[in-house]
């Protein structure tokens, strides 16, 4: 069963993420679960990487109705599983997926960077909310490395 805070998911550029498993983190007699879930997804604009991230979801009522709001605590882990090669120039911190973490307020964005000095995708996954922001965060960088006979891209070349 996909949380509410799934069920309004908003991928800004990216298909909506696939679940790997969640793993419950208290039991409640009644009501789902509290638990983490793990997800995977693929970089929109650069073909070769996916990034995979865990996100608390809330159980009880609250999180059965959809009504709860989601903890700010998300890791990710990106990773080169294939050739890279990159869709279109990208912009510094360009927003590659997003999802709602509350029913009002809060969301969740994964968005990219280039680091041309070290050929090195980064990724930063952070949750904010309207009102207040949120310091949590988490990232993950992906050196951009030969693939079989394909040579390494250079992301300097795709910066906007």
């Amino acid at each position: 069963m996909i949380s509410a805070a799934c069920a309004f998911a908003a991928p800004a550029l990216a298909d909506g993420p696939d679940l790997i498993f969640k793993e419950s983190t208290t039991f409640k007699w009644v009501t789902p679960n509290d638990k983490i879930a793990v997800y995977g997804i693929d970089d929109p604009e650069v073909d070769g990487v996916a990034c995979h991230f865990a996100a608390a979801e809330k159980g009880g009522v609250s999180g059965m109705l959809g009504l709860a709001e989601e903890t700010s605590d998300i890791s990710l882990a990106c990773r080169q599983v294939g050739p890279i090669s990159f869709k279109e120039k990208i912009g510094q911190g360009d927003e590659m997926f997003r999802q709602r973490r509350s029913f009002w307020f809060k969301k969740m964005q994964i968005v990219r960077g280039c680091d041309p000095k070290r050929n090195v995708l980064v990724y930063l996954v952070y949750s904010d909310k309207l009102v207040d922001g949120s310091p949590k965060n988490s990232i993950s960088s992906v050196p951009i490395m030969p693939w079989g006979d394909k040579p390494a891209a250079q992301c300097k070349d795709f910066i906007n």
